[in-house]
C-alpha cells in the first residue's frame, strides 16, 4: 500500500486552505520533502517544504516545475478555479476556456509530465480533486470542467496502474475555503477533507466521497436523470392530440 511516510509530494495550489493542509499533513504523516506550488509562492518556516513557482495552465511553467522536482512520489492536483459566471450560457468564452485550461488540461498535463518520475517510483501516488460537481451540474462551466477531470482520473488510472502508480480521486461538497465563502449549508473543514484523502491513499482506496451530498449524488448516478434534475420535468401540458 503507499505511504505518506518518507513520500515526496507535490501540491499544487499549496497556498489556499485545501493545499495547505495537504502541505502540512504529508509533513505529518512523515514525507521527506514537500513542493508546495503556487503561481506565487509564499515562504513556508519548514526546510521540508519547497516554495516552487507554478501555473497549470502554462506548458513551460509545468516543464519547468518537473524538472525542478525530479524526486516526486506523490502528485497532488489540488489547484482549481470558478469562473465568474458558472452558466455554460453566459459565461464569456474567454472565461470558459481558462477555466478549463485551469481545472482539466492543468491537472492532466502535469500527470502526463510526471508520469515518468511516479512510474520509477515505489508506491507512488496521483491524486486529482474532482469535488461532488463533477457529478452534479449544478456549477455550470466549473461542473463541466470537473466531470471531465473526472473522466480524465478514470483513464489515468486505467493507464498508470500497470506502471505502479495508484490513482485516488476526490469527490466533496463545500469546503469552508476563501473559495466557497459565498456558500451557505454545511462546509466541510479542510483539515477533515485531506485527513480523509491521505487516509485513503495509505488505504490504497480510488475513490473519496467526502460527505452526505456527495454519497447522495452518487447513489443517484444510476437513476434516471430526473431524479438527480427534476428541474428539467416539463412544465407545460403536453399539446393535446387532434383526431382527423
Amino acid at each position: 500500500m503507499p505511504s505518506l511516510n518518507g513520500a515526496v509530494v507535490f501540491v499544487t495550489g499549496a497556498n489556499g486552505g485545501i493545499g495547505t493542509h495537504f502541505v502540512h499533513q504529508a509533513l505529518e504523516r512523515g514525507a521527506a520533502k514537500v513542493y508546495a506550488t503556487a503561481r506565487t509562492p509564499r515562504p513556508w518556516e519548514d526546510e521540508r517544504i519547497v516554495p516552487l513557482t507554478l501555473d497549470v495552465t502554462d506548458p513551460a511553467s509545468i516543464s519547468a516545475a518537473v524538472a525542478a522536482a525530479p524526486d516526486v512520489t506523490a502528485l497532488i492536483n489540488n489547484a482549481g478555479a470558478t469562473p465568474p459566471s458558472g452558466s455554460l450560457l453566459e459565461t464569456s468564452e474567454a472565461d470558459l476556456r481558462a477555466n478549463m485550461e485551469t481545472n482539466f488540461f492543468g491537472p492532466v498535463l502535469l500527470a502526463r509530465a510526471f508520469a515518468p518520475t511516479l512510474s520509477a517510483a515505489p508506491q507512488a501516488v496521483l491524486v486529482d480533486v474532482h469535488s461532488v460537481a463533477s457529478w452534479y451540474a449544478f456549477g455550470g462551466a466549473y461542473s463541466a470542467s470537473k466531470a471531465a477531470l473526472w473522466s480524465a482520473t478514470n483513464s489515468l488510472r486505467l493507464e498508470l496502474s500497470p506502471r505502479g502508480v495508484h490513482v485516488t480521486g476526490v469527490h466533496m461538497g463545500y469546503v469552508d475555503t476563501a473559495m466557497a465563502a459565498h456558500a451557505n449549508g454545511p462546509k466541510l473543514q479542510p483539515a477533515t477533507l485531506v485527513t480523509m484523502v491521505y487516509d485513503a491513499v495509505e488505504a490504497d482506496e480510488y475513490e473519496v466521497v467526502a460527505d452526505e451530498v456527495s454519497a447522495h449524488v452518487r447513489a443517484t448516478l444510476s437513476s434516471p436523470v430526473e431524479a438527480l434534475y427534476p428541474e428539467v420535468r416539463p412544465t407545460r401540458a403536453p399539446l393535446a392530440s387532434v383526431e382527423e
